[in-house]
């Protein structure tokens, strides 16, 4: 049974994930960078040449908007920490955790996350999936059994997708002037 479960975990990373390639085949670092509004948040390189991506505490309202190379960082941010917490030994605090600097290098290191994730997740059984165990340290897992989280990975990373692909097209529009009717 866990093994037919896993599997349909997987299925569904998989039909996210292959929108994600879709995205990331058009993404340069200028599109990364791109910032669609004035009021907006994106990645920096700082003083070392680390890029650190803009955060506030609580979230403000509005929200604003977001580049690529945010929503890129962000996706790596949210597995380094899920994959750090439920099959590692922690993961670094979200200060530490830096966009490589690259469209590529970004592209490299969410591939090499959804690897590890597929992988890690490949090896639980059905008594993994139901427990909480592996997720009680996760900053917004704690008491789901590990299938949820699982679920919400995959959510999560569409979600995501969803927003590179919006920037991504409101890029594009903007780039050759082009209105609605």
């Amino acid at each position: 049974m866990g093994a037919d479960r896993v599997d349909l975990l997987l299925r569904q990373l998989d039909i996210a994930w292959a929108l994600f390639e879709y995205h990331l085949e058009g993404i340069d670092d200028e599109l990364c960078l791109w910032e669609p509004e004035a009021y907006c948040w994106t990645v920096r390189p700082d003083g070392q040449g680390r890029w650190i991506a803009d955060w506030q505490v609580p979230e403000p309202e509005p929200v604003p908007a977001l580049t690529i190379g945010w929503l890129t960082w962000h996706i790596g941010f949210w597995w380094t920490t899920t994959l750090g917490h439920c099959f590692g030994t922690g993961a670094p605090p979200r200060e530490e955790i830096t966009w490589p600097g690259t469209a590529a290098g970004a592209a490299t290191w969410l591939r090499d996350l959804k690897a590890d994730w597929q992988a890690q997740l490949g090896g639980v059984t059905d008594a993994d999936l139901d427990s909480t165990e592996r997720t009680a340290s996760l900053p917004w897992g704690m008491e789901m059994r590990l299938v949820d989280v699982a679920g919400w990975v995959t959510v999560e990373l569409t979600k995501n997708v969803a927003e590179v692909g919006l920037v991504r097209n409101l890029h594009g529009a903007r780039a050759h002037g082009l209105r609605s009717v």
